[in-house]
């Protein structure tokens, strides 16, 4: 299994998220890339405001989710191991990511974090 992270790369909390998930990737399979990559609303087949509210995965095969979801596929991929997405599937433990990470990628901006990608490597952004 190997795949695609789309995050905002305009948000500190979220650069410094993605970079522990660098960090971590045991099996070189994870891929990051930033929503303001040109043509990345298209690519994912969703309007410009409805990619910005959260991460999105989009693994080998095409299929894309978004929030809590998102990072736990990135998060397995990273590992080398289905278990994070196990747990996200237990029922009421999905429910609740999904909820915290609503919460929080709605406050993103309000959270200190690393330099934004987009101001670290402007080339990678539009």
């Amino acid at each position: 299994m190997h795949g695609v992270l789309v995050f905002d790369g305009r948000c500190g909390v979220c650069t410094r998220a993605v970079n522990a998930l660098v960090r971590w990737d045991r099996t070189g399979m994870l891929r990051i890339e930033p929503m303001q990559t040109p043509g990345m609303a298209d690519r994912l087949g969703v309007t410009d405001e409805r990619m910005l509210e959260s991460a999105w995965w989009v693994d080998s095969s095409g299929a894309i989710v978004a929030g809590a979801h998102a990072m736990n596929a990135a998060l397995s991929v990273a590992l080398g191991t289905r278990v994070p997405l196990w747990i996200y599937r237990i029922p009421g433990v999905g429910a609740l990511q999904n909820a915290i990470y609503h919460w929080v990628s709605a406050h993103r901006y309000r959270f200190r974090g690393a330099t934004p990608l987009c101001e670290a490597e402007p080339e990678r952004c539009a």
